[in-house]
């Protein structure tokens, strides 16, 4: 069961945990050394995924190009300075007003040969999904929405058969497909299949996340406030994220959506930016479902993408739970371009090869905020020997690919990557280990 619970550390040491729900089994693994324990916690969860060699290399994103000629402008120039590169990713800009299966006909027109082009010469493609479907789209012009309809696949509200609706980015209301109904992994698997055939993609990347931007404030203290505020809010599309406090028409007054204890979290309510917790799932109540969300769409889109491609699967998603590493990779999520991120994102590396997701990476360079000259080389330096590494940012942004500061910088980069190229073969053996036995890809020293 997935509960609620605000877990407190004191310099003690101890721990406090305050739940308002559910059974906790607690599971001890006695090592002796860290590694040992690591590779235990993996063999009762799962081991890792065994990666593509070609996810090894650099992988290049920007959420905004905003059009294929902006995107084969940057694809050029990377070429242009023989900068090691090998997966371009497509975030939400090339969809059809940011429709699942689709790409945009007018900004991206060609997209399908130039990804075949690229495929051509070497490199791969991901596309990124979203895991919410317009539901407002004219009847019968919409596939994934009337075959998701025809087949019953959505989460529902808390009487179990209609459909939970919300919003999120497509236009119109969104519903929710339920991962954890074997109905929806059928759809899904045959939505991505022929999405195939659209476009010839490698891998695929589920998913972006709501983005608020900050006004301007002079004073530091309500900054401060405002971050807080600002990153309570930030929600995995994959948990699922809505942009609403439940679904329409709100969420009843109930134990369920009302606890008498809630944990310290967004706004104090369950619902913030999500669905009502007494939504109904294949599995029961999103109460007690809705930490599973990002991990039950993992496997699925893992085994479409292998059935997909006939090749070993790449699937990069934004929320994990315990277990996830076994079909996915993830990313620290939407970073900001300053010092203390690229300091924090050894941390978060660390950290998720102790969870057993060791191919893991932080958006190089920051996501969120301008980057600037000297931080962007530094980022490329450190990122260059990330488990994933791939340089991100947002949309409004400068660009800020490795070839877009000029020559100097774009030789100091290529530098950096050819030495994570040359221990690519190292790298690859570490991820062997981890597959096999359970060993962390990045570990710290007192694993030694």
């Amino acid at each position: 069961m997935a509960v609620y619970q605000d877990v407190s550390l004191s310099p003690n040491p101890s721990l406090t945990f305050r739940t308002i729900g559910g059974i906790l089994d607690f599971y001890v693994f006695l090592g002796p050394t860290p590694e040992n324990v690591i590779q235990q916690y993996t063999e009762a969860i799962g081991r890792p995924h065994m990666p593509a060699y070609w996810s090894l290399g650099f992988h290049l994103s920007r959420w905004g190009y905003g059009s294929i000629d902006v995107l084969k402008k940057t694809v050029d120039r990377m070429h242009y300075y023989d900068i090691p590169y090998d997966v371009q990713h497509l975030d939400i800009d090339y969809m059809e007003r940011r429709l699942d299966f689709t790409y945009d006909k007018v900004n991206y027109a060609g997209l399908p040969e130039y990804v075949q082009q690229l495929k051509k010469e070497g490199m791969h493609n991901v596309v990124i999904l979203d895991p919410f479907i317009t539901k407002d789209e004219e009847p019968g012009t919409y596939r994934p929405y009337d075959l998701g309809q025809e087949i019953g696949v959505w989460v529902n509200n808390s009487d179990g058969v209609t459909p939970a609706v919300g919003k999120a980015w497509p236009p119109g209301d969104s519903v929710f497909p339920d991962y954890t109904n074997p109905r929806t992994v059928e759809w899904w698997t045959r939505m991505c299949l022929e999405f195939k055939d659209v476009i010839d993609y490698d891998g695929i990347w589920i998913v972006c996340s709501i983005i608020f931007v900050l006004p301007s404030l002079k004073k530091k203290k309500k900054m401060r406030l405002l971050m807080c505020a600002l990153l309570s809010l930030l929600k995995d599309m994959n948990e699922p994220s809505n942009f609403l406090r439940g679904q329409y028409p709100g969420c009843a007054v109930n134990d369920i959506n009302n606890p008498p204890y809630t944990p310290s979290i967004s706004d104090r309510s369950l619902a913030q930016k999500t669905l009502c917790p007494d939504s109904k799932t294949y599995l029961g109540e999103h109460y007690n479902t809705h930490s599973l969300f990002g991990w039950s769409q993992t496997a699925p889109t893992f085994h479409a993408a292998q059935q997909a491609t006939g090749k070993r699967a790449f699937v990069l998603s934004r929320s994990t739970f315990v277990g996830s590493g076994k079909h996915g990779g993830h990313w620290l999520g939407d970073n900001f371009s300053r010092w203390k991120d690229m300091h924090q994102s050894i941390i978060g590396i660390l950290e998720f090869n102790l969870f057993g997701i060791p191919y893991i990476g932080a958006d190089i360079c920051g996501f969120n905020y301008n980057t600037t000259y000297e931080l962007c080389l530094r980022w490329m330096q450190l990122g260059s020997f990330y488990p994933f590494s791939r340089n991100h940012n947002a949309e409004g942004n400068s660009e800020q690919d490795p070839a877009a500061f000029g020559e100097e910088f774009a030789k100091i980069s290529r530098a950096t990557l050819q030495i994570r190229y040359s221990l690519l073969p190292y790298l690859y053996t570490l991820f062997f280990e981890s597959h096999v036995h359970g060993n962390t890809v990045v570990r710290s020293l007192m694993h030694e």
